[in-house]
């Protein structure tokens, strides 16, 4: 349980670091980001390599949550690691639609006219990026639903991190199905927040404290 903790700090750290170095989500004005990545462009390469890596942390912690947590509950186990897994793959296709954008910024560097295009094409990639963000994290609230309703129940985790997951979920994937409808992201944006919240929360339990519990729960 330890490691599943460890990979969910990995997990936020690499994306903190990645955001850092220019691989922001939600931007949809690719007229501002191409210059942006054309004054560095190895700088945004490194974000997206560093994301990919978190991304590739979280197909790892669906195989460490799963063999955690399947004794108490399999079938909620399964479908929140495939859950999970999805999430992985469509962030990381994401992360790499959006290398086009270090071309296209290239390009439109060199080019003295006729920029629109280009500005066309880098607002279709980030389109497509945040699709596969969006849909990444609605499938991140789904396997956390359905982990943390197996928690409620079984009393692996104690109760205020298990509630606590289970309303970030809930808040969250109801608002990313807002946003995907009308466009309208407020809720979206505090789910996630909560999700934060539940991750660091969970991650510093699994850590520290998770041995003795799980051991006097099983007993």
């Amino acid at each position: 349980m330890k490691l599943c903790g460890f990979l969910y700090i990995y997990i936020l750290i690499t994306n903190a670091a990645s955001v850092g170095l220019g691989n922001r989500t939600g931007e949809t004005d690719s007229e501002s980001k191409l210059p942006e990545i054309s004054e560095n462009p190895g700088r945004y390469r490194m974000g997206i390599i560093i994301a990919i890596a978190s991304h590739l942390g979280i197909v790892a912690i669906t195989w460490t949550l799963f063999r955690a947590f399947s004794p108490f509950n399999r079938q909620l186990a399964l479908f929140g690691s495939i859950s999970r897994l999805g999430e992985a793959l469509a962030m990381i296709f994401g992360e790499v639609t959006a290398l086009q954008l270090i071309d296209l910024a290239r390009d439109y560097a060199l080019a003295n006219s006729d920029k629109e295009s280009l500005i066309s094409l880098g607002d279709q990639v980030l389109w497509t990026k945040n699709i596969g963000v969006d849909l990444g994290l609605l499938l991140l609230s789904i396997g956390a639903i359905a982990y943390c309703f197996s928690f409620v129940q079984s009393g692996a985790v104690p109760s205020m991190i298990a509630w606590l997951g289970l309303a970030a979920g809930i808040i969250s994937a109801v608002g990313i199905l807002i946003k995907f409808a009308s466009g309208f992201s407020a809720l979206a944006v505090i789910g996630m927040v909560l999700m934060m919240v539940f991750e660091v929360t969970f991650g510093g339990w699994l850590i520290f404290f998770s041995h003795k519990y799980v051991r006097r729960v099983i007993v």
